[in-house]
This record gives structure tokens, C-alpha cells and sequence, in this order.
């Protein structure tokens, strides 16, 4: 009897969640993006304030996945790199605050997508990597910050087994201890970034552009699991 309460109480408590959650929408969140139309972005190098050095690379490669599927059109971070660091633009530190008008001319692009590694935390016990990222995205035509996101992403790094014995329980421990050592850190930035990104209004090559205003979309701080 007791169990039961218990799960009704916890339905409820997900249904009132979810009914509020739905009440923002992607017009509202993103209202700056809609107003101003985007088509072209430019991947900025990110800014790691973290203790993984190659967490600046990881997440570099991996930020056209999720602006892509959304309908944008990003420059390739492999083709604009040469370039960005010909320039002396490859520290994105120099340029979060000022004008951007100069990439607009060079590269045509709309938006410069700028992200602050705060964090990336391995925790070889429980299995996970949790990473603490800021996304801003500023347009290269007005300098205006049109979208900001405080997005703290837990990501599962674990065997996915389980056991009911004490040795069995100490062997998947250890596998999951050495998977995550050496856990493939460009997957889970990928991941990362296709989950903090996943409510992105439609861009104008995607079938849904300029019709999505209406769904729901998550706030400017979130905390989240990134699936597998």
C-alpha cells in the first residue's frame, strides 16, 4: 500500500513537472533568434576553464552536430581552422566581449557560437563525467547576445550491467572505473552538445522552420543526463 502512494505521489509530481516545463516555449526562449533570422554560424574555439586540457578540441569538433540537425548551415570547424588561426583567432577569450562584425566580413557568417568549459569532473566511482558548460550565441552582424545557457551535463559512462552477487558488483566497478579512464571524450562532448541543444528553434533547412514557436524548450539554467 505504502509503494503505491509513493508511485502516485511520484507520477504526480512528474505530470505537474511536465505541465510546467511546457508552458515555455521556444518563441520566448529563443525570441531574438526568430526575430533575427540566422542562417549561417560560425563554431568560435571554446574557452576551457577546466582541468581537461583537451576538452577545448573535444568540443570544438563537435558543435556543428546539433546546429546542423536544428536546420542551420555551420561553417566546418576543419575548414575555417586554418584560417581562424592564421588571423590569430583561435582564442576566442580576445574577441566573447567585443565586436564581431570582422568575422561577419570574413567568413559571411550570422552567428559566432561562443562556449565556457567551467567544468569536467570525472567521478571513476559512480561512473560519469560531469561537465559544467556555458553556450552563447552572439550575432556577427549587431554584436547582440541572442541566446545564453548555464547547462550542467551529466553523462553515464557505465557498463550498463548489473549484478546481484558482491564479486560481480566489485568486477563491473572496476570495468566501469577503467571505461571511464579512458572513455571516449569526443562522444561525450558530442553528446553534451546534442542534449544542452536539443530544443534549438528550426533553422531555415529544416521542414519546421518558422512553424516550432509553440513547443516547449528549456530554460537559460538547466541540469540534465545526456543519454547514451
Amino acid at each position: 500500500m505504502k509503494k503505491s502512494v509513493i508511485y502516485i505521489v511520484a507520477a504526480l509530481s512528474a505530470a505537474i513537472l511536465l505541465g510546467s516545463c511546457a508552458t515555455t516555449k521556444k518563441s520566448d526562449v529563443y525570441a531574438t533568434i526568430y526575430s533575427e533570422k540566422p542562417e549561417v554560424f560560425l563554431i568560435m574555439p571554446p574557452i576551457n576553464n577546466s582541468n581537461y586540457v583537451e576538452a577545448k578540441d573535444c568540443f570544438y569538433t563537435t558543435m556543428n552536430v546539433p546546429l546542423a540537425e536544428a536546420g542551420y548551415y555551420v561553417l566546418p570547424p576543419a575548414a575555417v581552422y586554418d584560417t581562424m588561426q592564421r588571423e590569430s583567432a583561435y582564442d576566442s577569450e580576445r574577441f566573447i566581449d567585443g565586436s564581431l562584425k570582422k568575422f561577419n566580413q570574413l567568413f559571411g557568417c550570422d552567428v559566432a557560437v561562443f562556449t565556457i568549459i567551467k567544468s569536467w569532473d570525472k567521478s571513476l566511482v559512480g561512473s560519469a563525467i560531469v561537465i559544467e558548460i556555458e553556450y552563447i550565441f552572439k550575432s556577427a552582424k549587431t554584436d547582440e547576445v541572442l541566446f545564453r545557457r548555464d547547462a550542467t551535463i551529466k553523462c553515464d559512462t557505465s557498463t550498463g550491467t548489473s549484478t546481484n552477487s558482491l564479486l560481480g558488483a566489485l568486477i563491473i566497478a572496476a570495468v566501469d572505473a577503467v571505461k571511464t579512464a579512458v572513455s571516449e571524450y569526443v562522444d561525450v562532448a558530442a553528446r553534451c552538445n546534442i542534449t544542452a541543444l536539443s530544443d534549438l528553434p528550426a533553422g531555415k533547412y529544416s521542414p519546421k522552420y518558422g512553424i516550432d514557436g509553440a513547443e516547449s524548450a528549456m530554460g537559460a539554467k538547466i541540469t540534465i543526463t545526456a543519454s547514451k
